[in-house]
């Protein structure tokens, strides 16, 4: 590592010979394969820009020129280039993030990975720049997926407004998200690269302009004269070079390039970046690059790992079975009871468990790529039409279509059932990742009915149940293991009663253990004493039950317990139904507060929330 450990800034990586880039090369795979199989992360996307990145820091001067990572997993070597050697705590309490921070530098710019927004920001820092009248251009590297996510369109569509936009978007091509890349509207662009210099020059652009100015000026003869010219220039081009929207948006092309050779990199970079305005640069990589486990991976080439022996590429521990796998167990018998089933997703078939049904079915699993809003809307019209659609989403990427779920979906009582993995706390991925959201905004939803299953039996349970009804439904489930099976003592209209102790002459305390949280409610009525307790699971926890509410009227105090929003989840609900109907049993309320949780793992987030199985009998005694 001899190279890499000189590596302290951009400047650093300029100074370089080209043999000396290909052993920086060498050792940043050499390094992440050592480092990233410690701890988990995402491998594969930074093993295949390795020389894109280098290429990046050694034409564009960062952070004068800003650099803007769309899905920012793919930014560990921007990390490696601007500084940041110790990974030995990534994705953990106090170590790097495994997304951009501006916390950790000044080479950071958007925190935010959910994916297909870097075009929009690049686009309004470009305009500050120009107001300011600074020199300096803005990078926007865009890909792995991100090009099907409609942002981007919209985002083009205004960045082609100005030819002296100072934008450059590099298209990182893997045809790959996590797995290959869904839509016609991203291909890969054939062609040589023949006229690239020649198309992304200020004095060609003038020389068009004054040749097509001087012949439309000359009568009918001129315009006839340019209108040929021009078809001729257009249809040469296409015989090099298929730039595709970006021709038709106006906005210049180079490419492809190879995203591995560096110095082809760099030539490209520097004709846009001379060009000063909005430059599309294509280069073909390869995710996984250099590491054959990963390039031998045909799932998602190691997009994203747990710990792994470095050698092999197999995990340390290998999963035990968790929530997804019960979900793809479940939908696909409930598959074959049922043919109006029919699995929508966005870009992670595999990762949200939809994988064996689109083995057994594959024209019943509608893959729609980084859309979550068309997918949401397009489950609308398959509900229409008679099929009862399942949208199977990571409980952080429903915010982007809650509108769609709002006015698309409930509006209309259409049949959708929303399935939502890595719903609570996630850890490792930090704020933008927790799925912590999704009981708040579910709350909101008039008619959606929504359901935590506590174990795995009762998620079986209650997806037959979403599955069954003709109305919108939302069923929610952590990232990891499953715990074992806690089966009711009995069953009421109010939900599962799971634990009950009964105490001479002692005040009563409900405890509403929304989905997840009952295990650790349960272990924390082992250590209270003196207090009459009663464990409630709702199963279908929003809109707050009539037999719940009449249920807790009849106890001295409530707490809910929830991996949600503190405010307006089930907890803010429940207090609110007890208030119109006139009762003043007083409400405790444990969850997440209203904040962002940066990074580290499920165990020292919950203490720092307050919502351990201590916190909880310490709620109950108070």
């Amino acid at each position: 590592m001899r190279i890499l450990a000189s590596i302290q800034n951009p400047a650093d990586v300029k100074k370089l010979t080209q043999p000396e880039l290909d052993d920086l090369a060498a050792e940043i795979r050499q390094f992440l394969v050592e480092n990233v199989s410690r701890t988990g992360g995402h491998l594969g996307p930074n093993l295949g820009v390795v020389e894109l990145t280098i290429a990046l820091h050694r034409i564009f001067d960062s952070p004068a020129d800003s650099l803007v990572f769309d899905t920012g997993h793919q930014s560990y070597v921007h990390k490696l280039l601007t500084g940041r050697h110790d990974f030995s705590h990534l994705r953990q309490s106090e170590g790097l993030s495994g997304y951009p921070n501006r916390a950790e530098s000044k080479h950071d710019i958007v925190e935010n990975s959910h994916a297909s927004t870097a075009l929009s920001w690049a686009d309004g820092i470009a305009r500050a720049k120009q107001l300011r009248r600074d020199p300096h251009c803005v990078v926007a590297v865009i890909g792995d997926g991100a090009m099907t996510g409609g942002m981007v369109w919209e985002a083009l569509n205004n960045i082609s407004e100005d030819p002296e936009r100072p934008i450059v978007i590099v298209l990182n091509d893997n045809g790959r998200s996590y797995a290959p890349t869904v839509g016609g509207m991203v291909r890969r662009f054939e062609g040589a690269r023949k006229l690239d210099a020649v198309r992304v020059n200020r004095s060609y652009e003038m020389f068009m302009e004054w040749t097509k100015r001087t012949l439309q000026d000359a009568g009918a003869p001129g315009k006839m004269a340019y209108g040929a010219l021009h078809s001729i220039k257009r249809g040469v081009k296409d015989i090099f070079v298929d730039a595709g929207i970006f021709d038709s948006l106006g906005i210049k092309y180079v490419g492809p390039v190879d995203g591995h050779d560096v110095e082809e990199l760099e030539q490209a970079f520097t004709l846009a970046k001379e060009y000063g305005g909005p430059v599309v640069v294509h280069a073909i990589t390869e995710k996984g690059r250099g590491y054959k486990p990963a390039e031998d991976d045909v799932a998602d080439r190691f997009h994203a790992i747990g710990k792994i022996h470095p050698e092999t590429g197999l995990p340390v521990a290998p999963a035990r079975f968790g929530w997804t796998s019960i979900f793809a167990e479940q939908i696909l018998k409930l598959a074959y009871e049922n043919p109006r089933i029919i699995g929508v997703t966005a870009a992670m078939l595999r990762p949200v468990g939809l994988g064996p049904l689109a083995n057994e079915f594959p024209d019943r699993v509608i893959d729609v790529g980084i859309a979550e809003q068309h997918a949401i809307t397009m489950a609308a019209g398959l509900g229409y039409q008679g099929m009862h659609p399942v949208v199977a989403l990571y409980a952080t990427f429903l915010n982007r279509g809650f509108d769609q779920m709002l006015m698309d979906v409930a509006l209309h009582r259409a049949p959708v059932t929303f399935v939502l993995d890595r719903a609570g706390i996630t850890g490792d991925d930090g704020p933008s990742h927790n799925g912590m959201w999704d009981l708040s905004l579910a709350a909101m939803v008039p008619g959606l009915a929504t359901a935590c299953p506590r174990d795995g039996e009762r998620l079986r349970e209650l997806l037959a149940e979403a599955c069954s009804i003709e109305a919108p439904t939302l069923v929610r489930y952590p990232k990891g293991e499953v715990p074992p099976d806690m089966d009711a003592i009995r069953r009421t209209p109010a939900g599962d009663v799971l634990w009950e102790s009964a105490v001479q002459q002692a005040p009563s305390v409900a405890v509403v253990a929304v989905g997840a949280m009952a295990a650790d409610c349960l272990e924390a009525c082992r250590d209270v004493q003196g207090v009459n307790v009663t464990v409630i699971d709702p199963r279908w926890v929003l809109p707050i039950s009539d037999e719940l509410v009449d249920l807790l009227t009849s106890f001295d105090r409530v707490v809910c317990v929830e991996d949600g929003l503190m405010d307006g989840g089930v907890g803010s609900e429940i207090e609110l139904a007890l208030e119109h109907i006139g009762s003043e049993v007083p409400v405790c309320r444990i969850g997440i507060h209203r904040e962002f949780i940066q990074h580290g793992n499920r165990a020292s987030i919950e203490a720092d929330e307050g919502m351990r199985p201590a916190d909880i009998a310490a709620a109950i005694t108070s």
